[in-house]
């Protein structure tokens, strides 16, 4: 059961990191064609800026659980280097522990603000004016989606679960891989 949820939160992480590549393009695009419309045919623009930063934001926060799972951020390692093997593993799951409830946290106030947009029919303050909900919404997705990842490397790191089969989506250096084989070395990482 466990192992399920960790596959299926896997395949979403992987499946919002599409998504987010695919915002990402479309932000490029639209970029191009705002300088060719201001430059070359010197007429206005009128929501091309702000579907960038709108598209670029959702990119960044959709796309967030699969930097996770991949163990993708950026982090300083020095004190865990300093560390013996099981006081790195608790201090990687203190570390997830305290990722969850800032997501936590961060999912309650981001969806307070969804609602409040939501119901208020907020609107932008540009010419364009579009419904502020629908930029908004990617805020509280995100988290949720940080939440189902971190409960599923916390899962993980205490042993609960097994690591996914699928190779694709083993997370990188930040959860051990069991040692499963002849000829592995302490992490579990075949030579």
């Amino acid at each position: 059961m466990l192992n399920s949820y960790i596959l299926w939160v896997g395949r979403v992480s992987r499946l919002f990191a599409v998504t987010a590549t695919a915002l990402i393009v479309i932000a490029m695009l639209v970029v191009c064609q705002m300088i060719l419309m201001r430059y070359v045919f010197r007429l206005p623009t009128i929501w091309q800026t702000d579907f960038v930063v709108f598209s670029a934001t959702a990119a960044i926060f959709l796309g967030a659980p699969y930097v996770l799972l991949k163990g993708g951020h950026v982090g300083v390692d020095v004190i865990e280097l300093l560390l013996g093997q099981q006081n790195r593993k608790r201090l990687r799951i203190l570390g997830a522990m305290l990722g969850l409830v800032f997501c936590i946290v961060m999912l309650a106030a981001t969806w307070v603000q969804f609602e409040e947009a939501w119901t208020g029919n907020w609107k932008h303050s540009s010419v364009w004016a579009p419904p502020l909900w629908i930029p908004l919404s990617a805020l509280p997705v995100g988290f949720f989606l940080l939440c189902l990842q971190y409960t599923a490397n916390i899962l993980i790191l205490l042993g609960l679960a097994e690591q996914p089969v699928d190779t694709s989506s083993i997370p990188g250096p930040e959860l051990p891989l069991p040692a499963t084989s002849a000829g592995a070395n302490e992490k579990g990482h075949l030579p």
